[in-house]
């Protein structure tokens, strides 16, 4: 295709075209409107308006702090003893002999859940010496009872779970029972005071 080339008549007629052409008023590079001053006020009514509309759908959860579950720990010295001499009386029990394990593990946390929502501070939990050739023995003493002959399998499983973050929650520290509470085959667990009572009994 062969592109025509202007003729002087055209040059004409687009002369007579620009002369129709009447320039913009307003001066875009010079515009004198300018924007929204955001006070601090303004920036945090703006955000707390963002923020309310955000968490009502859903779109930007606020970011919690986690709470860091501290580990286990010894009993004091004085309740240490006391409960070596069978001078406390548990106020819960919960007995775990002839569960499974899985069914064992979800009764115990269950248990021990509860008992801490209701302020409870010592409750022993009832696991079964195990089928051991020592496990009729008598004697008591917190070093004795973690010889490996002993164990039976619940009470095996039963230390590891209470070093569990989700039992740590309810729980401080556990220790073996006196001979009168089951020996070898139970354990005394101290729970943790619920929230909102710092100041409340104490052993």
């Amino acid at each position: 295709m062969i592109r025509k080339l202007p003729t002087p008549d055209d040059h004409g007629l687009w002369d007579e075209v620009k002369r129709t052409i009447a320039p913009l008023k307003t001066n875009f590079h010079k515009d004198k409107t300018r924007p929204e001053k955001f006070t601090a006020s303004k920036m945090l009514a703006s955000s707390s308006h963002s923020s309310a509309q955000d968490n009502l759908y859903g779109f930007m959860p606020k970011p919690t702090a986690r709470y860091a579950v501290p580990p286990l720990a010894n009993f004091d010295r004085r309740l240490a003893q006391r409960l070596a001499r069978g001078q406390l009386e548990p106020e819960a029990r919960l007995d775990l002999h002839g569960d499974g394990v899985e069914t064992a593990r979800m009764k115990l946390l269950h248990f021990l859940s509860s008992q801490h929502q209701q302020g409870t501070r010592l409750v022993l939990v009832i696991t079964g010496k195990g089928a051991s050739p020592f496990s009729g023995h008598t004697l008591h003493g917190v070093k004795h009872f973690h010889a490996p002959e002993r164990e039976g399998r619940l009470r095996r499983e039963l230390t590891n779970w209470l070093h569990e973050e989700i039992f740590r929650l309810h729980v401080i520290g556990y220790q073996p029972s006196h001979p009168r509470h089951g020996g070898g085959g139970a354990f005394y667990v101290r729970l943790r005071r619920p929230a909102g009572q710092e100041n409340g009994r104490d052993f």
